[in-house]
């Protein structure tokens, strides 16, 4: 598209849109086809009701010749209707009053209906989004800012609502009606429809003018709201951290600069707002008292009725009024374009991590996994491990050490496979990662970690997760296992008891029993723990410690350790040091060998309070 001009790359992408939008109504075409014929139907009721007006004015109010009061004349004797005197009259206002009153009906039926679609259409859009984020790799999500997506998921998925409740029906409504009334003003009168269409050029000038820089804005304003979002979930989220930080002036100023931009950015809309209608207005003034010129000395000269002068007015406005309408609407359809852009692009984004295309079977479980000559990098080739070989036994307790930044935590993220390796292999029971599938893969895994995540709902909820065979007898095992005995008699209603977000109603360390509870639900073959009793007391470590003892029977355990004083009991410590196995063996071999191990030790027992 290189050589395209502007308008033409984003007519290009508005055409791509509007296609991709109309896969997702596809499923309720029904609906709209429904809702069009309704809006068809209304737009022509619209357009009876000046004539009726024009027919009463020149068949009762002041009698004149004319081809419109004779045609509904007609219609009236071939319907047998009264056509004489108050009578006649009568039955034009009549027939004026249901027109009105049908319209209103289908107008109510038409509103429903695509209400109904746009509900449907947003519950759809928004589900596929939550499925396909779920499939997506843990890069994306620490490059990607939750408010960002927060944001695609809640205002873009709104806006493209907008679409269908009112913006496309409208859009449809007021080209219908427009086109009703062109023709309807050329039957009565050539001369006069001239006259009413000739500030249309100036009209479509405006209108032009109007959508180009409208385009501009909105997408720069929902850009400016997302940074609005991610900085207000980051700081609410992180509120602690703020306050004791003493950061709250920072922040807070911080947001403002953002929401100024933001500002800015509407204040910038407000601009073409505040142009586009007044002078959509002047026009409209002007047309109207053209045609109340030409169209009163005509009337004067006996060339045109009364009647057919009432009704061009009545038609002028309801013309005028459909182009400033699309104007309105054409902001709606900017705006949903703009949102539906960045759904798509989020729907297009590929998984960082794809399932395989021929998966293997899920093979029988041995309690062993290996990692083969593994080379990874977070990006380009900055090697977070390198030449990494090691082979876990069946029910080995394997512990691993090392600084901040030495490939701990990589090593599990590998193992899950939330990303993949550049070279060599990680496999589990034999097979490759990569050549099973996800759930087959992950479901063989319970992980413990310091930080624990539970999620607002009942207790029961936070234990299953939700999976398939966990009933609430096993749940209650699982957290008597875990010495949750105090927990248990302090929840005011058992397993149906309702935490806040994050787990809010629970102590760090009964969301930690939690965490041991959900891990021994699943009966795993491996077990992760990445320091999960960092967080506790002591009184509760102790606790859990018969806990692990039991849960770690009979797995393979791969144990993230920070404090080198909890390994002491595993069947072997691995070393890392600069994303390399430096040193592995038991702890007192480690230690007698004087390595990196025993310095790490030492450095840890003498930070230690006296």
């Amino acid at each position: 598209m290189s050589g395209m001009t502007p308008d033409v790359v984003a007519a290009t992408t508005d055409r791509r849109l509007t296609g991709w939008l109309a896969a997702w109504v596809r499923p309720y075409w029904r609906r709209v086809v429904l809702a069009t014929l309704l809006v068809i139907a209304g737009s022509a009721l619209q357009i009876v009701g000046p004539l009726l007006t024009a027919a009463a004015i020149d068949l009762y109010l002041k009698p004149e010749p004319g081809e419109t009061a004779a045609r509904v004349y007609r219609l009236m004797g071939a319907l047998g209707l009264p056509r004489e005197g108050g009578a006649g009259l009568a039955t034009l206002v009549v027939a004026y009053l249901l027109s009105l009153l049908a319209g209103a009906g289908l107008l109510v039926w038409q509103a429903r209906t695509m209400l109904m679609t746009g509900q449907l259409v947003m519950r759809d859009l928004r589900d596929a989004l939550f499925a396909h984020l779920q499939r997506l790799e843990l890069a994306w999500f620490h490059r990607t800012p939750t408010g960002r997506v927060m944001t695609r998921l809640t205002g873009d998925v709104e806006a493209v609502n907008e679409l269908f409740t009112s913006g496309f029906v409208q859009i449809v409504a007021d080209l219908v009606l427009l086109g009703g009334i062109v023709a309807v003003l050329f039957s009565l009168d050539w001369r006069l429809a001239l006259v009413a269409f000739s500030i249309l050029p100036l009209l479509i000038l405006l209108s032009t003018w109007f959508r180009r820089n409208a385009r501009r804005v909105y997408r720069e304003v929902r850009a400016r709201m997302a940074a609005v979002n991610t900085h207000l979930q980051e700081h609410l989220s992180g509120i602690s951290v703020v306050q004791l930080a003493r950061a709250e002036a920072r922040a807070h100023a911080e947001l403002a600069r953002l929401d100024a931009a933001h500002r800015d950015a509407n204040i910038s809309g407000i601009f073409y707002y505040a142009v586009f209608f007044p002078a959509v207005e002047l026009l409209t003034a002007a047309g109207l008292a053209a045609l109340l010129v030409f169209g009163w000395g005509w009337a004067v000269g006996g060339t045109l009725s009364l009647g057919v002068l009432v009704a061009f007015l009545q038609y002028v406005q309801r013309f005028y009024r459909p182009i400033s309408d699309l104007a309105e609407n054409y902001n709606v359809l900017q705006t949903s374009l703009a949102a539906a852009e960045r759904l798509q692009g989020l729907l297009a984004t590929p998984p960082g991590v794809l399932e395989p295309a021929v998966p293997a079977l899920p093979p029988p479980r041995r309690g062993t996994f290996a990692y083969e000559d593994v080379w990874f990098a977070y990006e380009d080739e900055c090697w977070v491990l390198s030449n990494m070989s090691f082979v876990a036994a069946p029910g080995e307790k394997l512990a691993v050490v090392g600084h901040t930044g030495a490939g701990k935590s990589t090593l599990v993220n590998l193992l899950l496979r939330f990303y993949d390796v550049q070279r060599g292999r990680v496999t589990v029971d034999g097979v490759n990662v990569r050549s099973l599938r996800l759930a087959d893969l992950r479901g063989r895994f319970a992980v413990v970690l310091q930080d624990v995540d539970c999620f607002a709902g009942s207790v029961r909820d936070n234990v299953s997760l939700g999976r398939d065979g966990v009933g609430d007898e096993r749940i209650l095992w699982a957290l008597e296992q875990v010495q949750a005995h105090d927990l248990l008699r302090r929840l005011p209603d058992g397993l149906d008891t309702v935490l806040g977000e994050r787990g809010a109603g629970l102590s760090v360390g009964e969301r930690q029993l939690v965490s041991f509870a959900r891990a021994l639900v699943g009966d795993p073959e491996f077990l992760i723990l990445d320091e999960a009793t960092a967080s506790v007391d002591p009184q509760t470590e102790a606790l859990i410690q018969v806990a692990l003892d039991r849960l770690l029977r009979g797995r393979t355990a791969l144990i993230i350790a920070h404090r080198l004083a909890t390994v002491a009991s595993c069947d072997r410590v691995l070393v890392l040091h600069g994303g390399r196995l430096v040193e592995q063996g038991r702890h007192d071999e480690l230690l007698a060998a004087g390595g990196i191990y025993r310095s790490l030790y030492e450095l840890q027992l003498f930070a230690r309070p006296s």
